[in-house]
């Protein structure tokens, strides 16, 4: 996976009258995380934040500044819960020699012949956890349909292997499908029985009143 850059400051600045005055400033607080190391407060710009597109997490970045380089992972990112607007990142500095679990998005290449037979292909996991070292993290795992008919299943296991990369989600995962249309009739069928339920709850409700009304006319007897 291409590294991407990002211009860091270090923010003496801490709290919440000063994280509000970073963000009318088109900052974005955010925390490099370590194993043993103190957590560091930094801001990022963010027009720079949008011009690389950093809406996910599990992207592997190369935090700059005039003093020093960081790699590093986004752990998490809060958003603002109306406008989505990014409030808040947490990085976690991380080694080129050291593997890391990331969630890879999949892909799909090819057209099943089961969607021309009037299949409906569903696209069941989106994506997968790998481990592998930094510089090795795919861009995507793609996944080939051409040889999909109605009924058939990819899991994770039918993944293509990567050079340097584990997939570890559940291998027994299903990942594409192309599931049979729904017939005509079916539909048919079950809106009659749904039709007939409150017929029935109706009787139901018919024959436990004038048991009802039985059991108080003999009571009074």
């Amino acid at each position: 996976m291409e590294q991407i850059e990002l211009n860091f400051q270090v923010r003496e600045e801490v709290g919440k009258q000063a994280v509000n005055r970073l963000r009318r400033e088109e900052f974005i607080p955010a925390v490099v995380y370590g194993v043993g190391e103190k957590a560091m407060n930094i801001k990022v710009h963010k027009k720079d934040v949008k011009k690389i597109g950093l809406y996910h997490e599990g992207v592997v970045i190369n935090l700059i500044s005039e003093k020093e380089k960081k790699l590093v992972l986004v752990k998490e990112i809060q958003q603002h819960p109306v406008n989505s607007g990014i409030l808040h990142i947490d990085f976690n500095h991380i080694s080129l020699r050291q593997k890391i679990k990331v969630n890879v998005p999949i892909t799909i290449k090819g057209e099943a012949p089961g969607v021309k037979e009037g299949g409906v292909l569903e696209h069941l996991l989106w994506e997968a956890e790998v481990e592998c070292l930094p510089t090795n993290i795919p861009e995507k795992l793609e996944v080939d349909v051409s040889a999909l008919s109605i009924g058939d299943f990819i899991y994770v296991k039918d993944l293509k292997p990567l050079s340097g990369v584990e997939i570890i989600q559940d291998l027994e995962m299903a990942v594409i499908s192309v599931e049979a249309p729904r017939k005509e009739e079916e539909v048919e069928e079950v809106t009659e029985e749904t039709k007939g339920e409150p017929e029935l709850i109706r009787k139901e409700k018919e024959e436990v009143t004038e048991e009802t009304k039985g059991e108080k006319e003999s009571s009074a007897r």
